[in-house]
């Protein structure tokens, strides 16, 4: 079953009264490329949580987000009274500079570098958090890969469809072929014969036949046929597959325009080229959606 690059998946848990909130958004890429945003205090654990990540999911851009948030006084960081009395004695001269319309935001003073003294965490309560916020990645990661998977199986519908719109219209395209010489010859002996009665010579039989002969040879397009059925029965074939295959199903419907194409080249007759542009426009389709299978 293949998987779609597009997904969403979110977890939280709270441990010792702090919070954790993960999000992890992915959509299609060429390759695997990560973009991970962590507190600062835990930007120690990005190491980890990429390859907790990659042993995962394989071809997209994956954003991962990771939001804490303390409760009833958990970890609240201790207020540097000397720093902040610093900032205070700075400041007053210039108020009184000012006059009574200067104020002191105590909110915007907290946020001067050295007014929070950063919170020592030894090794085991880190480790702790680790655990925590793995557990909780992994939780995230659940959601998002089980929402790819259903995001695959409606791809999967979508691509066996339209692979059975192609072989319709390949079938109905096969079914002219030979029609389509038998008139080209009933069409050239008739304008022989018209030449021959108002020229008042005669051609021989076989030289019609050759011409007949070479123009079937140039408009044959069985070949053609033959290796498009071949890629769609390979594209139902990797479809019902576990691993990669978003660049190997590009490839064939590359190919696959390449024979419609070739197709398309060698007839003249409308019929046949109706069909081959419905069968180009499917092709497209094919190739927009797979762009968006891991």
């Amino acid at each position: 079953m293949i998987r779609s690059m597009t997904g969403y998946g979110s977890a939280e848990r709270t441990v010792d009264g702090v919070g954790y909130a993960v999000e992890i958004r992915s959509v299609n890429h060429r390759y695997l490329k990560l973009s991970l945003k962590l507190p600062e205090s835990l930007q120690s654990f990005e190491t980890e949580l990429e390859k907790l990540v990659r042993s995962r999911l394989a071809r997209c851009s994956v954003s991962l987000s990771l939001r804490i948030r303390c409760e009833a006084g958990a970890g609240v960081r201790p207020v540097n009274q000397a720093a902040l009395q610093h900032y205070l004695d700075a400041l007053v001269p210039v108020m009184e500079n000012l006059g009574s319309k200067a104020t002191i935001d105590i909110a915007s003073l907290v946020q001067l570098p050295g007014v929070f003294e950063p919170v020592e965490i030894d090794d085991e309560t880190l480790g702790k958090q680790l655990q925590t916020v793995s557990v909780t990645t992994n939780d995230a990661l659940d959601v998002l890969v089980t929402m790819r998977g259903d995001e695959g199986r409606t791809l999967q519908g979508e691509l066996c469809g339209m692979c059975d719109s192609i072989r319709e219209q390949l079938g109905e395209v096969e079914k002219r072929a030979p029609v389509v010489v038998e008139e080209y010859h009933e069409k050239l002996k008739s304008r022989v014969n018209l030449l021959m009665k108002s020229g008042g010579f005669e051609l021989e039989a076989d030289g019609l036949m050759r011409e007949v002969a070479i123009y079937a040879e140039r408009s044959d397009i069985a070949e053609e046929v033959t290796r498009l059925r071949s890629h769609l029965d390979q594209v139902a074939q990797l479809c019902e597959r576990e691993d990669q295959v978003g660049r190997t199903l590009d490839f064939l419907a590359q190919e696959m325009l390449r024979e419609a194409n070739t197709i398309a080249s060698k007839s003249n007759d409308a019929e046949v080229v109706r069909r081959v542009l419905e069968i180009k426009g499917l092709i497209d389709r094919v190739k927009e959606q797979v762009q968006n299978v891991e």
